[in-house]
């Protein structure tokens, strides 16, 4: 039952203000129509989900505001990294962001658009991909301890949904090279001609948190300008990971 809510409430989150309707919830969260509605009005009822009068779309309830503003001392970091993800952006032209690693996924938490009038806009804040899709997920995938990677890949089929590119085998080899560079690398593979960088952030405990990342169009991440870009991700990110520590 609770599992099934949680989906049901990070559905609702990745449609963003607009809301989403019963059945838009029921198809992107796998659950029969009847149960899903069944469990948004317990959630509606306990403040965790809201239905807009006039159109019927689902939204975040006003108590995730109450308890995430607890929350945010703990996890929130957005205000140590602000100036950091705008510097990226600043001196890339490029939109930067930084998402944070939950469970099997990275949402992303944070984003300042790029000044390069052509813009990729895979990502945006509250989107939320598996480890390992994009650059951010597969930047943070790449540093965990390799028991951890071996379970994750043994129960995540991520070909299933994102096509063979995201085979067993290719995220491995990706994994390999992330962890030979440094940075991670997404050549287009979520949208044709849209490609992204990502660089792992270290909490106090030395695990791969959050990420910050880079997104452009493809011919903005050639070489050797890619190899500059991901230089760069990497020596903003450690200066994150740092600051962080020392907090």
């Amino acid at each position: 039952m609770v599992e099934r809510a949680a989906r049901l409430l990070r559905a609702i989150s990745a449609y963003r203000s607009d809301g989403a309707s019963t059945t838009e919830l029921a198809n992107t969260t796998g659950l029969a129509r009847p149960t899903a509605h069944r469990l948004l009005v317990s959630l509606a009822e306990q403040g965790l989900a809201d239905r807009d009068a006039k159109t019927g779309r689902w939204l975040l309830g006003p108590e995730l505001y109450l308890l995430g503003a607890v929350a945010t001392n703990r996890y929130d970091i957005t205000d140590q990294a602000r100036d950091i993800v705008d510097q990226i952006s600043r001196l890339t032209g490029e939109s930067a962001f930084l998402s944070a690693h939950r469970g099997d996924e990275t949402v992303c938490i944070l984003c300042r658009e790029g000044s390069f009038p052509l813009r990729s806009h895979v990502l945006h804040e509250g989107k939320r991909f598996p480890l390992g899709v994009a650059s951010a997920g597969l930047a943070i995938l790449s540093h965990l301890p390799g028991r951890e990677i071996d379970d994750y890949l043994s129960h995540t089929d991520l070909a299933a949904e994102w096509g063979e590119v995201h085979s067993e085998d290719q995220v491995r080899q990706r994994i390999a090279t992330t962890l030979a560079d440094g940075y991670a690398v997404n050549p287009g593979l979520i949208v044709e001609g849209s490609w992204g960088m990502g660089a792992a952030v270290f909490d106090r405990a030395g695990r791969p948190a959050w990420a910050l990342s880079l997104t452009g169009v493809e011919t903005r991440f050639r070489e050797p300008r890619r190899t500059e870009l991901g230089t760069l991700l990497l020596e903003h990110a450690h200066r994150l990971s740092v600051r962080l520590k020392s907090q």
